[in-house]
Order: structure tokens, then C-alpha cells, then sequence
């Protein structure tokens, strides 16, 4: 290869003048004749403030901005998180109608892939039913059989309508991409490795009933074993302590409520008025104790 030919390619590695190598696009050029689609007026229309120059945010012509007249309102939760609703009546009517297996857990999986919910973003929470009215178990309507649910979170009115029927209610920790691999089937919408101890022995069971295997609706918020065959993903767990607190709560059904010892709350931080009983006391007596040895200890 002659030495031209050899510099000619190694321009044209360093240019990229090729589309095919080029991560942006080009840059428009505006103003340079009409055969451009850019040109004359560069893309800005005519005359008006917006051709001249720029319009600041909030100017409205020159009068008094609405924000400065009627001030800012409201905030933005940052906190919130956009969980997908769903009542339970619309759950027993998806049952009613054969949609969904009411003698296996459901899951986001199986509220998803029937249609009893068009969307999941970081959630589902289950709700006593559609009337927000309804606040209490009496205004909603009876469950006709027991169901098994498995949800990021529910309400209380939701709760004790299942567990009235026979039916219990588990809610764990989600992120968006256990979402998306759940709903793929690459990951176990219940079991992790912080669950419920009893429920993590062997089981003989396939991966397509992985979720239901060892299920006793007898044993409150009961969970499947691990499956024999090893998904691609492990379900995560909760980290933060906002969402640990959460799910340490037996009220709300939490799936790490099995680590909570008895007599003590599901904060990590703050104690229960028994628990700070007790140290009180023990700091007492242990003050005690050091009082009595230095007098014991006097020489006169």
C-alpha cells in the first residue's frame, strides 16, 4: 500500500465523515438560502417578540404575572410514589368472570397480564373498593371466597375485607426493574432472601409454579418456596429506611414483619413506650450498682 493511500484512510477515520459513525447529528445550519428549510427567517416565522429575541419565563406581556398576584400554591412530594390503584371488587369480578385463578397467589404479574390493571410504574396498591367513600369494612361489598394477594401495598379497609373472607394479603418491596423482569419471568414476584424463614425450604416443583408452590392459605401471609430451577434475577429487598419501616409493619401485612421481636416495634430508631420502660430501668439499676461499689470502696 503506498504511503498516499495509507494517509487518505487514516483521514478519513479521523473525520467520521461517514453517517454511520457519527453518535450525533449534524449540526443544523440556519440562514443559508431557502433549499436548507432553515433559511430567511431560520425557522422563527415573522416579525413578534419570539423572531426579535427571546421571551423570558413567566413574562406575560408586561402585566403582572399571575404567580406574582395570586402567589405560589402547593408543593411537588417528592417522596410520592406513583403506585397503580386497584379495588378489590374489580379483583372479584376478574374472578367471577375465569380471568384469574383465585387458588393461586396473585401477584402484579397476574393482575397485569389479565388486564385488571393497564400499567405498573413502581407499583400496585390494593384498594377496599372504588368509592373512596367507603371507609369502613361494612360499606364494602362481601368477598364471595378467600384470595391471596400480593401487592406493594394495601389500605386497611382492604386488609381486614380479605382476611373477613379467609384470605390473606402480603405486601413486599418492589423497584421498577424487578418489575419489568417479573413480568418477563426472569424473577420470583414473592420470594427474596429476607422472607419468611419457614416458607425457604427445597420444594419439587417447576419454574412455571414456582409462585405457588407450598401455598397454605392456612398460615397467615404464607409464601412459596424457592424454586428448583434458578431464575435469571433474585427479587430484591428493601434498603432505605423509610421502606423498611414499612414492611417491618405487621398492620400493614409487611413481608419482613416475621423479623420483628416480639414486644418491640417495626422502627429501626424510635422505641415503644415498653421497650423504653426497660432500658430506663436498667439504666437505673446499673447506676445503682456503680453508687453502692464506690461506697464500698471508701477507705474512710
Amino acid at each position: 500500500m503506498s504511503l498516499y493511500k495509507f494517509s487518505r484512510q487514516i483521514q478519513n477515520i479521523q473525520t467520521r465523515d461517514n453517517t454511520e459513525f457519527r453518535a450525533y447529528n449534524k449540526r443544523i445550519r440556519r440562514g443559508r438560502g431557502p433549499a436548507s428549510g432553515k433559511g430567511k427567517t431560520s425557522g422563527r416565522g415573522h416579525k413578534g417578540q419570539k423572531q426579535h429575541g427571546k421571551v423570558p419565563r413567566g413574562f406575560e406581556g408586561g402585566q403582572t404575572p399571575l404567580e406574582v398576584v395570586h402567589g405560589k400554591r402547593g408543593f411537588k412530594n417528592v417522596f410520592a410514589m406513583d403506585l397503580s390503584t386497584v379495588p378489590l371488587t374489580r379483583i372479584q369480578s376478574w374472578v367471577a368472570q375465569g380471568r384469574i385463578d383465585p387458588t393461586k397467589p396473585i401477584t402484579v404479574r397476574e393482575l397485569l397480564q389479565s388486564r385488571c390493571v393497564h400499567r405498573i410504574s413502581e407499583g400496585i396498591k390494593l384498594l377496599a373498593s372504588s368509592n373512596s367513600h367507603a371507609q369502613s369494612i361494612d360499606e364494602v361489598p362481601p368477598l364471595t371466597q378467600p384470595l391471596h394477594i400480593v401487592v406493594s401495598r394495601a389500605s386497611a379497609s382492604a386488609i381486614a375485607a380479605i382476611e373477613k373472607a379467609g384470605g390473606t394479603v402480603t405486601t413486599r418491596y418492589y423497584t421498577k426493574f424487578a418489575l419489568r423482569q417479573i413480568l418477563k419471568g426472569k424473577m420470583d414476584p414473592i420470594v427474596s432472601i429476607q422472607s419468611r424463614p419457614a416458607t425457604m425450604g427445597t420444594a419439587t416443583t417447576t419454574t412455571s409454579e414456582a409462585s405457588t408452590a407450598n401455598f397454605t392459605p392456612a398460615l397467615p401471609r404464607q409464601e412459596p418456596a424457592l424454586p428448583t430451577k434458578r431464575l435469571q434475577y433474585r427479587l430484591p429487598d428493601a434498603t432505605s429506611r423509610k421502606a423498611i419501616e414499612y414492611y417491618r409493619d405487621s398492620a400493614r401485612r409487611g413481608y419482613l414483619s416475621h423479623a420483628v421481636e416480639e414486644g418491640k416495634g417495626p422502627s429501626l430508631y424510635f422505641r415503644t413506650p415498653a421497650e423504653e420502660k426497660e432500658r430506663l430501668k436498667a439504666l437505673a439499676n446499673r447506676q445503682g450498682r456503680t453508687q453502692t461499689r464506690s461506697a464500698e470502696n471508701l477507705l474512710w
